[in-house]
Formats: C-alpha cells, structure tokens, sequence
C-alpha cells in the first residue's frame, strides 16, 4: 500500500491547512501564519513547503520528488489565481 504525504500547506481566505500546533511539519513561521489565517486576520495568501520536504531536498539537491514538485506549482498556480 502506498502513503502519500502531504508537503504543501495552503492559507487564504478560504482554505487554511495548516495550523499553529504543527511547528515541527511548518517551521515557526509557517505555523504562526496557519494559526493567523485561520484566526481570520489579513494574512495574504500563500503556501508553507514543509519541513520533511526541505529536509528531503537538502539529503539530495539533485533530485527533487516529482510529486512534490508538483504539489508546489499546483500550489503557485492557485496562489496566481487568487
């Protein structure tokens, strides 16, 4: 059985993934924009790469998962959109 993992985390005015519990999966930063966005506050909108993701890419810069590349244009295409 495959696990899929989830490396991108989108906030907007609509959609907030992420929240401010998960500093370890977000970073700080990431973590405090989640729980900011889904406090409702002015947050523009935007996506957070995870950790596990940056900690992938660091292991191997030549070789970037191409599901997570794809999670991130996805991303990029609908923070262009909005």
């Amino acid at each position: 059985m495959s696990v899929t993992y989830k490396y991108v985390f989108e906030f907007n005015e609509q959609r907030v993934d992420g929240d401010g519990d998960m500093k370890d999966m977000l970073g700080g930063k990431g973590a405090g924009l989640a729980h900011m966005a889904k406090a409702g506050l002015p947050v523009p909108p935007g996506f957070t790469i995870s950790t596990e993701a940056c900690h992938l890419f660091l292991k191997d810069r030549s070789r970037f998962d191409e599901d997570t590349g794809s999670e991130i244009r996805e991303a990029m295409k609908r923070l262009e959109e909005t």
